[in-house]
């Protein structure tokens, strides 16, 4: 597998029949070129991962500066079905992490489904990222693709990249289906709903979530201590 920058015209046209293909975007939600051309000459990230000739994966990052902070914000990473759990977005997230550090730069921030176990996992457990955000419908109550039919609701989480994950205190816990897409849509909503309120609530309370644990498919939210 082959990890490297993306920037040419073929390159973004790939991504953007990539985004067609795993996610089913229509056109009207698609990053195109013209934006990641734009994004490239501001600061953001472009990486794709390759086997051979073919593009079986890529991340975007786009620069910006929030809350006080240089970061930049990754804001999608796609990777083809057939190559799933063979550990290509992980070697992505690394290369992200290496150009974002390169620019002298150490936070790198995201957003993604809570009810997604399996993102939950990598995100949490591998990368180990931090949250103290929850937003909902962060892209509006639905998109065309097919992995949006409960809303938007995401949580933005930080990644930390030059220093140790904060250490927390009273934990608590939130928990989620191991598979929320093997439920019957109404089933999905009540999930949605329950943990919406769940993680306002503790957020509201000064808490933050700082793992997420697949076996028991529980988040733990804990107090920053002083």
């Amino acid at each position: 597998m082959q990890i490297r920058d993306l920037h040419t015209t073929e390159d973004f046209t790939a991504v953007e029949d990539m985004q067609r293909e795993v996610w089913g975007f229509s056109d009207l939600d698609i990053v195109n070129g013209g934006v990641f051309r734009v994004a490239l000459e501001i600061g953001g990230v472009l990486l794709g991962a390759f086997d051979g000739g073919t593009l079986v994966g890529f991340s975007s990052g786009f620069a910006g500066f929030r809350q006080g902070h240089r970061e930049v914000h990754s804001d999608m990473l796609a990777i083809k079905d057939s190559y799933r759990d063979k550990g290509v977005g992980h070697q992505l997230k690394l290369a992200q992490r290496d150009r974002v550090l390169a620019m002298g730069v150490d936070r790198i921030t995201w957003t993604f489904d809570p009810l997604r176990s399996r993102n939950a996992h990598f995100n949490f457990r591998k990368l180990g990222v931090i949250c103290d955000e929850y937003r909902i419908n962060f892209y509006g109550e639905s998109t065309s693709s097919f992995l949006h039919g409960t809303g938007t609701d995401r949580l933005w989480v930080t990644w930390l990249l030059n220093q140790p994950k904060p250490q927390g205190t009273d934990p608590a816990y939130i928990e989620i289906p191991r598979d929320i897409d093997s439920l019957p849509r109404d089933e999905q909503w009540t999930w949605r709903e329950h943990t919406r309120a769940e993680f306002q609530s503790r957020m509201a309370a000064g808490y933050i979530v700082t793992d997420y644990d697949g076996s028991t498919g529980r988040y733990t939210l804990e107090r920053l201590k002083s």
